[in-house]
């Protein structure tokens, strides 16, 4: 039985990246008997160009058939007066939300070779290594009432609605706690219950899941305020850090750049499990569609590598398969290879290319 990919590139240079990461993926079919069937089509800006929607119906219809989505990156200047409905990034919600992918999993690890990559001192994130889990088809990006409306005398009013209700707010807490019991069994539930209803019914919820079902795991409430300052200050206290679709956005920016690089981070999008596989979820890189390096061959392709290693564990259940990949990566950083957005004295700067040839070498010299 093959599994089945689609592969959605995006626009500047998620379209390079992704090229890169088929590439892995024809080692796995030739080598590890991965099976995959990779499809490809248009999102975000260059969907819009082609289909005058930033993700077509053929497209979706591709997605929900597809046992694991890979998506670049999406934006640009070009599209920036697009009208709203139909700015590039609504194509990536429209995936979030018709694949009903409510768990958002942001693994921040920091690779030892990549220890001097941080603006952080050495001792904060030497061994750092935290997930972020965000609920993401919920809260303000998708509340009603919601849209800018006129009050006249030049005056106008922007309302987003901030929304959770108990299913939405259990659903992603039990993702966590079920994560935190294959980690170091600690979950940091982060909110504003001091200034929110929605951040109090949450911390409600998450405590009371807590002790029905998870008693086990410790469980802590930081204000996401606090919770920002503290993955400056002291990011190795966290294990898991489960919060809402707004908060989850900034904090898991924050945790990125504790790595060194938006370029080395992964991301998995997930709803429901059948027996601890994840059909339908969408893997991507944290980084954006960077179009000031769009065409220049330096961008980095790990992140989305990685989120290739994220789709082998949680949609078609091949641990070995991700961790092969892991390991064939952290080699290949421990030989001092960089692309630029990485690089440290000494290093040696690769292009994108290069970087890709590097971690297919290490995976043959690993089998």
């Amino acid at each position: 039985m093959s599994n089945k990919i689609l592969i959605l590139p995006g626009d500047g240079i998620g379209q390079e990246v992704m090229a890169e990461v088929n590439r892995v993926i024809k080692w796995f079919n030739e080598n590890n008997s991965l099976a995959a069937e990779v499809e490809f089509d248009y999102v975000g800006g260059t969907s819009y160009d082609i289909n005058g929607t930033a993700i077509s119906e053929d497209a979706m219809k591709l997605a929900k058939s597809s046992d694991a989505v890979l998506f670049g990156a999406v934006g640009g200047p070009k599209w920036d007066n697009v009208e709203y409905e139909n700015r590039p990034e609504a194509g990536l919600l429209r995936l979030r939300k018709d694949l009903e992918l409510f768990a958002n999993l942001r693994p921040a690890i920091c690779f030892p070779s990549l220890v001097d990559a941080s603006a952080l001192k050495r001792e904060i994130i030497e061994g750092l290594d935290i997930v972020i889990v965000r609920e993401l088809t919920g809260g303000i990006y998708f509340g009603e009432p919601r849209g800018i409306e006129d009050l006249g005398s030049g005056n106008r009013r922007g309302v987003n609605t901030q929304v959770y209700e108990t299913w939405e707010i259990v659903r992603i807490a039990e993702v966590a706690f079920e994560l935190a019991k294959k980690r170091n069994n600690k979950v940091t539930s982060s909110e504003k219950r001091n200034v929110m209803e929605s951040g109090l019914l949450w911390n409600e919820e998450v405590t009371k899941l807590h002790k029905e079902k998870y008693s086990e795991v410790e469980l802590e409430h930081m204000l996401a305020d606090n919770c920002g300052m503290q993955l400056v200050r002291c990011p190795k206290q966290f294990d898991v850090i489960v919060t809402d679709n707004l908060f989850g956005d900034m904090l898991s920016d924050v945790a990125a750049m504790l790595t060194g690089s938006l370029g080395m981070l992964p991301s998995a999008s997930l709803g429901k499990s059948n027996n601890g596989i994840f059909k339908n979820a969408l893997y991507e890189p944290v980084h954006g569609s960077a179009p000031d390096i769009e065409g220049k061959g330096i961008a980095n392709p790990l992140a989305s590598i990685l989120s290739f290693a994220m789709a082998l564990r949680y949609s078609f259940s091949r641990e070995s398969d991700a961790l092969l990949l892991e390991k064939a990566i952290s080699n290949v950083l421990e030989s001092g290879l960089r692309t630029k957005d990485i690089s440290t004295k000494g290093s040696s700067i690769v292009s994108t290319v290069e970087m890709s040839d590097a971690v297919i070498s290490a995976l043959n010299n690993l089998t």
